[in-house]
């Protein structure tokens, strides 16, 4: 079981940048795949990106293709935190941004993941 906790979001303009943060609860923290998605006013949530370690220092990340290249994800063990590094925010990035985490295996489907934090709010003006 872990427990996930987002913190972060805010109200920014566009262009500007934002670190969302997502805490864990547990000891390990590093045997779990983890993910970030987003649901804007009226729409389905969706992927964002996510992160899995294969070994120590070793990891894979992949990223929604509406957000390469602008958005960044990590994870630091110690501090049992992962990371969303958002640059060049658009008023389209405007959702709730989610984390969650599955015990094991990578994947973008939403219905696969065991875990979930409650949301943080992050809103671009024009």
């Amino acid at each position: 079981q872990v427990q996930l906790v987002e913190s972060g979001g805010g109200l920014v303009q566009a262009g500007d940048s934002l670190t969302l943060s997502c805490v864990a609860s547990g000891r390990t923290f590093s045997r779990y795949a983890m993910g970030w998605f987003r649901q804007a006013p009226g729409k389905e949530r969706e992927f964002v990106a996510l992160h899995t370690w294969i070994r120590a220092s070793t990891y894979y990340a992949d990223y929604a293709d509406s957000v390469k290249g602008r958005f960044t994800i990590a994870r630091d063990n110690v501090k049992n935190t992962m990371y969303l590094q958002m640059n060049s925010l658009k008023p389209e990035d405007t959702a709730v941004y989610y984390c969650a985490a599955r015990n094991s295996g990578v994947t973008k489907r939403i219905d696969e993941y065991d875990y979930w934090g409650q949301g943080t709010q992050v809103t671009v003006s024009s």
